[in-house]
């Protein structure tokens, strides 16, 4: 069992957390399966990566810091609008704060 969980369906990073757990064993979990789904081909990186589900502030950082260097902009999704939100970005396509379904 793990502690987190990713998987990418229909081109969006889904996220959850898995077996209870403190933070320093779910960064373990989830930069090992990033590492994992890299490595397998799975994440092969691209134009844009959505994310959506839960995350704590760790693993934010984890999947940000895991994710930035293969993907040219990052929207997570924000509940509250109904929308992803660019949170990250290297591409002239998206900016800082911009709003994607």
């Amino acid at each position: 069992m793990t502690t987190y969980k990713i998987d990418l369906k229909d081109e969006i990073l889904r996220i959850n957390f898995g077996e209870p757990a403190q933070n320093d064993q779910i960064v373990r979990d989830a930069a090992a399966r990033l590492e994992e789904m890299v490595e397998s081909g799975e994440l092969t990186g691209g134009q844009l990566l959505k994310i959506n589900g839960p995350v704590s502030v760790p693993v934010a950082f984890v999947l940000a810091h895991k994710l930035a260097h293969i993907y040219g902009a990052i929207a997570c999704f924000d509940p509250k609008l109904g929308k992803y939100v660019i949170s990250i970005t290297h591409d002239p396509a998206y900016k800082l704060g911009d709003l994607i379904d």
